[in-house]
């Protein structure tokens, strides 16, 4: 039995979704060794987490539009 090949947009969906996630986290761990270098506590941790929270939504936001158009410009070509 041969095996599926996976679709290459779907692959690059789920790369671009946990690319998100990276973006959220590394914020966070970038304030965390600020704070303890720099001795901030716990403005490094509080900045980086807003940071990632808004630059997260913003890339999940440009994803679902993406998406959108994708979707929208296809149902267009198959429309009579």
């Amino acid at each position: 039995m041969p095996m599926n090949q996976p679709d290459p947009r779907e692959i690059g969906h789920y790369y671009a979704l946990a690319q998100v996630g990276t973006e959220m986290v590394m914020p966070v761990v970038v304030g965390l060794v600020l704070d303890s270098y720099l001795d901030w506590r716990p403005w490094g941790v509080v900045v980086g987490a807003v940071l990632g929270l808004t630059a997260g939504l913003a890339h999940l936001v440009v994803i679902v539009n993406r998406g959108d158009r994708k979707s929208s410009q296809e149902s267009r070509r198959d429309d009579p």
